[in-house]
């Protein structure tokens, strides 16, 4: 019990404390003109060392004094970032004196409401996204994807990619982040909506054409061998001008992919007319049958532009698949209007480019088990960690 002699000191002591606080976190304020950073070293010490005493309020006064100070010691700037939200909030928006490893630790050690600040910050290293996207909470995801100054790691656009699975919203922000690849761009078509499908097919598909005059002579090297190198067959079936199969049409019980369209519109698509379909268009069944199934029905105009099919072929196809062209009311249908329309919109070559993409990834084969075990413990030349169609295949499959 305090001897009641000693109240008084006690009271003037704690009045001392408090203006010597407010004297220092003044001190440490100062423009970098006025005080060594040695000395300034010295005075966060004290602070430091005096904040885990404060109030609340005392801790809230430092940070908003501190909110722009760039000379101030990280170590009182991490503390205070850790404190209840109030008090973090302005070094956390605002401060630009945290480097990558402060925010990173700082990630592991607050609240939802502290990583959704950062997330928001003016600019998120690279290490740090990779942090806050592992940790995966959905509206720290979200607001790192529209945020400009996030940095993504290509790792953590396959991981964002992967959370647009389950949370299809993401999709029409992700598709405007720059670091997002053709093929990770691919993978999110399948789940995406319509608008956001329709920007996939008009900006990540390549039009291949240098590529094709640079390759062209290899094309006769690998014919005149017969094609028997099979890594050298699956990247020249990438770059190839032609789509359709013509050994295939060769094998076929039909005499062209038209007339195998004819044939399914008249009959249904079997399972074994679908695969035929395939073959003749250059893609294998996994590919045709998920084109064939997939809800939108925008991958069947994909098919027909790529394969050069014409528009009576696409309502063919559509109808085959057993999509209305009609309303009971005998107007249009309106995903058959807005399918039609992407046909038209779509060039050949990037049609073509899409549908290889998509049958390059659909049809690669991987172990989930495998993709997750780790890159330190693969070859550096390891297709199952390092192949771009495996990856995609895991995006596209889930793991």
């Amino acid at each position: 019990m305090m001897d009641p002699q000693s109240a008084q000191p006690q009271t003037e002591s704690s009045r001392s404390r408090k203006a010597l606080l407010r004297r220092l976190i003044d001190y440490i304020a100062m423009p970098a003109s006025r005080v060594a950073p040695q000395d300034r070293s010295m005075g966060g010490d004290i602070l430091l060392d005096m904040l885990f005493h404060a109030t609340d309020e005392d801790r809230q006064l430092c940070a908003s004094r501190l909110r722009e100070t760039r000379e101030a010691p990280r170590r009182v700037l991490r503390y205070l970032a850790q404190c209840q939200f109030e008090v973090a909030r302005p070094l956390l928006e605002d401060n630009e004196s945290f480097d990558a490893s402060d925010l990173t630790q700082i990630v592991d050690q607050v609240t939802l409401e502290h990583r959704l600040a950062i997330a928001g910050r003016k600019r998120v290293p690279a290490v740090v996204c990779d942090r806050l996207i592992a940790i995966g909470e959905t509206h720290v995801l979200r607001t790192l994807i529209s945020n400009k100054g996030a940095e993504f790691s290509e790792i953590a656009m396959d991981r964002l990619v992967e959370e647009s699975r389950a949370e299809n919203s993401f999709c029409a922000e992700i598709i405007r982040r720059e670091e997002l690849r053709p093929a990770q761009a691919m993978a999110m078509f399948w789940w995406s909506d319509p608008v956001t499908r329709r920007t996939i097919l008009q900006r990540f598909a390549a039009d291949r054409i240098e590529m094709i005059e640079m390759c062209s002579d290899v094309f006769a090297m690998a014919s005149e061998e017969g094609w028997i190198d099979p890594v050298a067959r699956k990247a020249l079936q990438l770059i190839e001008r032609r789509q359709r199969n013509r050994a295939a049409i060769d094998k076929s019980p039909y005499e062209s992919l038209e007339d195998a369209v004819d044939s399914a519109e008249l009959q249904g698509i079997t399972p074994e007319l679908g695969h035929e379909i395939g073959y003749l268009s250059g893609v294998k069944p996994i590919t045709v049958e998920k084109i064939l199934n997939d809800p939108g029905g925008e991958g069947i105009a994909v098919v027909c532009k790529a394969t050069g099919l014409k528009r009576d072929y696409l309502k063919k196809l559509w109808a085959a698949s057993g999509r209305d062209l009609t309303r009971p009311d005998g107007t249009a249908d309106p995903q058959f209007e807005y399918v039609h329309e992407t046909f038209d919109l779509l060039t050949v070559a990037k049609a073509q480019t899409t549908l290889r993409y998509w049958n390059w990834s659909l049809s690669s084969t991987y172990s989930p088990g495998q993709a997750n075990s780790g890159i330190d413990q693969q070859e550096a030349n390891d297709e199952q960690a390092y192949s771009t169609s495996r990856r995609t295949a895991q995006l596209i499959f889930g793991s």
